[in-house]
């Protein structure tokens, strides 16, 4: 246990340290700011994972997640037949359903303005521990629940008065968490059809989303700190938003969008996935013709057995799955994790982490120290997806969105590690 602490520390000094490299003013840093952020995430990290009654909360909301995804799942049933049941067919037509219900069921929650209620409360609680401007802080909580496409319309009245460093906040927790429409599909991946995995990891990716929050609120500080001059508005407001005008304009507006999200969702691991067959086939192919495919499998312990992307990621992306407190022995296979989340995207990541929970070529401690650091949409395409998103309802942000983008994707990237090594330090 302590070797795993002294582990996580030493990878917060690294990634804090990264941060500090990269800010865009040192000296305007207000390192209470990041203190306390710190010390946010690792209290609230403590108390869902180490308190038994937060715990048990966690675990009841996850059981009513896991009710909803079996409803998405018996739907799908019925209107898929054999075509949603696991197989080559299952993931297309039981887990991107999945994506419909809880897109429905979090707009319902809009109307009735009880997701409001949440994201009040969530982002009162650092607007007061971190002092910052209550948009911040309003934005940050939103993309816990609603996803970086949805939560800039929370603060939609004042994106276009938001300064520079608040910009960044909004986007660079877009990229450190998870919207609550896709959560289903990443425990139904880590749980591969058994009841108590999809629980365990639903509780895990729960917690990542929730802590990974304050982390992307002090490394986007460190990264692109508030100038000594602004002055902060600390009130919190949480805007009206047209959701529809009853329950059931909402229902079938939530339906509506949840739809173009999974064909979405679907259309990108498409083309991704395919990237990856043919960059290997022709990777394969080049091996061969350079003679070098029989050496792969001495020169990586056994781990590959010829030229691949994954390969590539494996030892590009190592050092970073180091510095998160993974084993020496098991870096390859958590770096080319996180170099497919962020070249590509969390979906092929995550479907790559099943793979290997399947085939138990990791340890559990290493899978779940991987499913806290893929937690987030820090990834190229989201860089595109916030730039258009936010500028759309907000014209005269777009030269900071654009500036700023992968900047944020850095951020977001740092954010979801940070996460990983304090999960490391307490499992």
């Amino acid at each position: 246990m302590l070797i795993h602490v002294v582990r996580a520390i030493f990878g917060v000094c690294i990634i804090l340290g990264i941060c500090y490299l990269l800010s865009s003013n040192k000296k305007a840093i207000k390192w209470r700011i990041i203190i306390s952020g710190l010390l946010l995430q690792v209290v609230l990290a403590f108390a869902a994972i180490k308190v038994p009654f937060v715990t048990r909360f966690f675990k009841s909301i996850v059981d009513i997640f896991l009710i909803v995804i079996s409803a998405s799942e018996q739907s799908a049933a019925f209107l898929f037949g054999d075509l949603a049941k696991t197989g080559p067919f299952g993931f297309a037509f039981s887990a991107l359903p999945v994506i419909i219900l809880f897109s429905a069921l979090t707009s319902i929650a809009y109307y009735y303005g009880q997701l409001q209620k949440v994201v009040y409360w969530f982002a009162w609680l650092m607007n007061k521990t971190m002092k910052l401007s209550g948009t911040e802080s309003l934005a940050a909580a939103a993309n816990v629940f609603i996803g970086q496409t949805e939560a800039p319309l929370v603060v939609k009245p004042y994106l276009e008065r938001m300064t520079r460093s608040e910009i960044m906040t909004i986007m660079t927790g877009g990229m450190a968490t998870i919207a609550g429409s896709v959560f289903g599909v990443y425990v139904s991946i880590l749980g591969d059809g058994d009841m108590a995995a999809k629980q365990e990891f639903g509780i895990h990716l729960l917690i990542a989303s929730l802590i990974s929050a304050p982390a992307a609120l002090l490394i986007a500080k460190m990264l692109v700190p508030e100038k000594e001059d602004h002055k902060i508005n600390q009130s919190l407001d949480v805007p009206k938003s047209e959701v529809g005008s009853n329950a059931l304009d909402a229902l079938t507006r939530g339906t509506s969008e949840g739809v173009k999200l999974a064909v979405n969702v679907g259309a990108m691991l498409f083309s991704f996935m395919a990237i990856i067959y043919l960059s290997n086939s022709l990777l394969e192919m080049l091996g061969n013709q350079l003679s070098i495919n029989d050496n792969i499998q001495g020169l990586t312990g056994g781990k590959y057995d010829q030229l691949s992307l994954q390969l590539f990621l494996g030892y590009l992306f190592a050092p970073l799955a180091w510095v998160i407190g993974i084993a020496s022995d098991e870096i390859l296979y958590i770096g080319q994790l996180l170099g497919e989340k962020i070249i590509l995207n969390e979906f092929v990541a995550y479907s790559s982490l099943g793979d290997m929970k399947r085939s138990g070529i990791v340890s559990e401690r290493s899978i779940i120290i991987a499913a806290y650091a893929l937690c987030g949409f820090a990834n190229f395409a989201s860089v595109g997806i916030q730039i258009g998103g936010i500028s759309s309802i907000a014209p005269k942000t777009r030269k900071n969105l654009t500036e700023l983008g992968f900047k944020a994707l850095v951020g977001g990237t740092l954010a979801t590690m940070l996460t990983g090594c304090i999960a490391g330090a307490l499992i």
